[in-house]
């Protein structure tokens, strides 16, 4: 066979209205050995590879790392048969053997593709916005069937091959996927999610659909024998991941696979009534049903990865000059035009018409957050925790007075005020408030009673009043199915008189803006809304319900966030990146509008003298034995041996160790954790976070007050939101519709000076490497979830060993927590970063049953209730419920954490707090480390050291060196020994500034 490997070199993407055209770095997508300086790597083994064998049984076809190669079934060197963009997955051979057909999602939407089996003709199949997945041919060749979400749900479609014509064969309203045909084809079998039998269904010619064996668990991949009597399909269980066959006529079943087996979710493929193939332990197997044993085909499939070469992005760390205030929160404009509100610096503040200078309206060490004024625009409500949680308190703008409005056990934010002036709407958290989930909630100002009117929502936008005070206005997620965690944000209608909600859209399946302040927004005389879509402000026609009664009208060409109107909703002040503007809704005019508002680096001038019994610098496996640390403002000066008498504040270590501060190289946050976020992460010996995912305001907000000195905390290094694709589903994702809309957000990253982009799972490969591309040309490093092809366009880092994928399983780590040879050489050899996230991924619980004395830590029992210890503690059996075998397998992961280390991948410590809970989590990740057998000192080098190499700041931070900025943590203990006396934080000093424990567990 000769594999001529001749692709097209462009792809146009149809998204709504928009026509997009790519075009690939052609050296990478047909030819990957051109690059000037490049490795090859040979991949043996694959992680979650799927195979399909040729009708003639000479040929495979699988899946490594999203290409489909072609091997000969003998085992060999593999061809690939596709380039590396489009995610190619789960091959089907057809029956004539000349062409193979599979899902990719090289568009940005899962579709049906297919290449001729030399790798020419490739050709799209289906089309639309929806995705299409796990293609399977008819016997005859005329027809495949496949598994979509086109109906609110995963079903079973037809395509015929000749017409195009896609035929919708299961209706239920339960997920139906995983089809495939007997071979007469007159019979289908697939995988249902139904409440009244989920199992292994049989579709029938004549369209009936019976049950054939209910199962409970996870079950994929079923496939016929090659006689029709038997099925088997994979089931996966706290026990392990099995390949399973069941018999037709009495639903007897057995186990074919070893207990130990990992065996991947995609179908076996048959050879005779009794010997199959199938992927498992990142092998392709041959096996015989009833005897023990089994024959692997080898592989080899060669990739090509680039050596990353750019010059990164340079740091001041300490400026002296004053730099421009960027992060402006929340600018609402009053009623009669003439003030603006917006929180920044930890203050509320008032932007008067005609004058560029701001005043702070609030002069407090807590945090001020979400202003809205009243209809008259007499008050202002915003929250505050000035009473330890973050409240809903009001001021009145005549006196001056402030006084707590609402003030509960959870946190609570985005207050809106009814039109009438009776009411306040917010939102109010539960106990973990992971990523701001909220209860929508109204406040009755003259009575103080408070009422719920719609269940916890996930993280909803401002709620947004009709004039008739009768309904809330919000932007919400709305799925496309319960398989996976994607949507789209749509506008969300909750009556308060009893009708039901409604979902309307102002372009259907596309999604609005990141979900905050962007909209929707009502105007006062509730005859429009307005919004933020495809990164700019747009207004719609509605009635009084909220029903879009015309077109909606483009107002900016420019990124717009945040938009609020004037009361006589004639105009809307929003903000665009980093200046505050008008636009008239009538002639379409947008002016300036002036403001100058400034901060500084906080410098410190003392000399510090830290004398160390022993310091570890970040670099050696061994200690320095009784030194001085001299500190001259905010850098090191020198590390001497230990002398009395030097000039300074002394302060006395003598009896403890110094280690380098802590990097937290993953964690998201928001402003309802309050003032007391940076203390905490300070306290834990934390002084350095990488933010991969944030509204960059809200980020910027905390960037400016920690690195001025107006609250304590870390630095911090950030992104904007999650750049994702079509589909979204956190609060923070912004969704990219065109090419337009990208280079948008790309210039946002330069005026905002991101630290790094972070790309979501939804984002194509071929978008992602222009984003790269951009990136790397100013200095900024990238993301994602990915590693291939990411890292054969530079992609600079990858977040979770696991974590969220849009295939449903990881191309990273299989459903037991085993990684395999081609994750493990691809990230050694190409020196992509990688945060495992080991807490998050069982991490936590597995060391809280180990370690209960973690819930007894000083600093967690000052910052979490015992209501969140609670809530964390009953997690850890719902988790076990919910993903069998997490914790079960959690040793598996600590396993590839090693061997990464060991290969010489660059690894580093983050954890996705809050998911597990912020400070403790990072110690718990250092933890779940050394339990698996890393070094104490390889954990804290990669907490440190290396976490600073990955920002790109290890000129300046990452260890204990003269001439480097002074982040130090005083602990007792040994840490080089003992890795869980990095918690007995006693001093922590940041910048050059020290603080006690007991100064950062106190409130100010």
């Amino acid at each position: 066979m000769t594999f001529s490997f001749k692709l097209p070199l462009w792809v146009c993407v149809i998204l709504g209205s928009l026509l997009l055209c790519y075009t690939p770095d052609p050296s990478f997508a047909n030819n990957p050995t051109s690059f000037a300086d490049s490795l090859k790597v040979t991949l043996t083994e694959g992680t979650n590879m799927a195979i399909s064998i040729s009708p003639d049984r000479k040929w495979l076809a699988l899946d490594v790392q999203g290409t489909i190669w072609v091997l000969s079934v003998t085992g060999g060197e593999a061809h690939p048969v596709t380039d590396a963009f489009g995610d190619n997955r789960q091959p089907a051979w057809s029956p004539d053997g000349s062409q193979i057909a599979f899902q990719s999602f090289r568009d940005g939407t899962y579709h049906i593709w297919t290449v001729k089996k030399d790798g020419s003709g490739l050709k799209q199949q289906t089309f639309g916005v929806y995705d299409d997945r796990e293609p399977h041919w008819a016997p005859d060749g005329k027809s495949l069937v496949f598994s979509s979400d086109r109906a609110d749900n995963y079903d079973i479609w037809q395509l015929d091959m000749k017409s195009g014509k896609i035929i919708q064969l299961t209706t239920d309203i339960a997920n139906d996927y995983c089809p495939a045909y007997n071979a007469e084809g007159t019979r289908i079998v697939f995988i249902s999610e139904r409440s009244t039998g989920p199992g292994v269904y049989v579709r029938e010619d004549n369209g009936k659909e019976n049950l054939v064996s209910k199962v409970d668990g996870k079950l994929s991949a079923p496939a016929w024998n090659s006689t029709g009597t038997h099925i088997s399909y994979n089931a996966f269980s706290a026990q392990g991941s099995f390949l399973e066959q069941i018999r037709v006529s009495d639903g007897n079943k057995l186990i074919l696979s070893d207990p130990q087996e990992d065996v991947f979710p995609f179908r076996a493929e048959w050879l005779s009534a009794d010997e199959f193939l199938y992927s498992a332990d990142g092998q392709i197997k041959r096996r015989k049903v009833g005897k023990k044993g089994f024959k692997s085909i080898p592989f080899k499939a060669i990739v090509t990865i680039p050596k990353r070469s750019y010059a990164r992005k340079r740091y001041i760390l300490d400026n002296h000059g004053s730099m421009a205030v960027k992060g402006i929160k929340g600018p609402v404009v009053s009623p009669d035009g003439r003030r603006i509100a917006f929180a920044a610096l930890s203050d509320i503040w008032i932007l008067e018409n005609g004058k560029a200078e701001p005043m702070a309206i609030t002069h407090d060490p807590y945090l001020d957050v979400d202003p809205a004024w009243s209809p008259d625009g007499s008050h202002l409500v915003y929250i505050s925790d000035r009473n330890g949680g973050m409240d809903l308190w009001i001021r009145n703008m005549k006196t001056g007075k402030d006084s707590c409005l609402v003030d509960l056990p959870d946190d609570l934010n985005f207050p809106a005020w009814s039109p009438d002036g009776t009411k306040i709407a917010f939102y109010q958290g539960d106990p973990r408030n992971a990523w701001g989930r909220g209860t929508l909630s109204l406040i009755n100002l003259s009575s103080g009673k408070i009422e719920k009117v719609h269940e916890s929502l996930f993280v909803p936008s401002q709620p947004s009043w009709s004039a008739d005070n009768k309904t809330i206005a919000i932007s919400s997620l709305q799925v496309y199915s319960s398989r996976y965690r994607e949507g789209v944000s749509e506008i969300l209608l909750v009556s308060l008189d009893g009708k039901r909600d409604r979902y309307v859209s102002p372009v259907p399946d596309n999604t609005l803006a990141m979900r905050g302040k962007n909209g929707p927004v009502w105007s006062p005389d509730g005859s429009k809304m307005a919004y933020t879509l495809d990164g700019l402000l747009w207004m719609v026609p509605v009635d009084l319900s909220g029903n879009l009664i015309g077109p909606p009208m483009r107002l900016t060409n420019e990124l717009a966030e945040v938009p609020s109107w004037t009361g006589d909703s004639q105009r809307i002040v929003f903000l665009a990146t980093d200046t505050l503007k008008q636009v008239s809704v009538t002639d379409g005019k947008i002016e300036v509008i002036p403001m100058h508002l400034t901060w500084q680096y906080k410098q410190p001038s003392e000399r510090i003298v830290v004398h160390a019994g022993q310091l570890f610098n970040g670099l050696s496996a061994t200690y320095q034995k009784d030194v001085d640390i001299v500190i001259d403002g905010n850098r090191i000066k020198e590390i001497v041996p230990h002398q009395t008498g030097r000039t300074g504040k002394v302060i006395d270590a003598s009896d403890k160790t110094v280690i380098p501060g802590l990097f937290e190289m993953h964690t998201h946050q928001y402003a309802m954790t309050g003032e007391k976020q940076g203390r905490l992460w300070l306290s834990y010996g934390i002084t350095s976070i990488r933010e991969p995912g944030a509204d960059p305001y809200d980020a910027l907000e905390r960037k400016e007050s920690w690195a001025s000195g107006v609250r304590k905390g870390p630095r911090q290094f950030f992104t904007g939101g999650l750049t994702d694709g079509s589909r979204i589903y956190y609060g923070l994702a912004t969704s990219i519709h065109s090419e337009a809309h990208l280079e948008l957000e790309l210039k946002r990253s330069i005026r905002l000076e991101y630290d790094l982009i972070k790309t979501y799972v939804r984002m194509p490969d071929l978008m992602q490497q222009r984003i790269t591309t951009f990136a790397h040309a100013h200095g900024i490093p990238v993301s994602s979830h990915e590693i291939y092809p990411a890292m054969g366009y530079a992609v600079d880092a990858v977040e979770h060993i696991g974590g969220t994928s849009r295939r449903g399983y990881s191309p990273k780590i299989s459903a037991v927590n085993r990684t395999y040879q081609d994750v493990i050489e691809l990230l050694a050899k190409s020196e992509m970063n990688i945060t495992p996230t080991a807490a998050l991924q069982g991490g936590f619980h597995a060391m809280a049953a180990k370690y209960p004395a973690l819930y007894e830590n000083r600093q967690y029992t000052t910052f979490y209730s015992p209501e969140f210890t609670a809530s964390m503690k009953a997690s850890t059996g719902q988790i076990a419920k919910l993903y069998p075998g997490f914790l079960t397998n959690f040793a598996s992961l600590q396993s590839t954490v090693k061997r990464l280390i060991a290969a010489g991948a660059h690894v580093t410590t983050g954890t996705d707090s809050p998911f597990v809970p912020y400070g403790t989590s990072l110690h718990t990740e250092l933890q779940c480390w050394v339990d698996g057998g890393v070094t104490p000192f390889e954990a804290l080098r990669s907490a440190t050291l290396w976490a600073a190499e990955a920002v790109g700041v290890s000129k300046d931070l990452g260890s204990v060196e003269p001439g480097k900025l002074a982040d130090l943590v005083i602990v007792t203990g040994d840490p080089l020994t003992q890795i869980r006396d990095a918690w007995n934080v006693e001093t922590v000093i940041k910048n050059g500034e020290v603080y006690s424990l007991e100064e950062l567990l106190k409130r100010p």
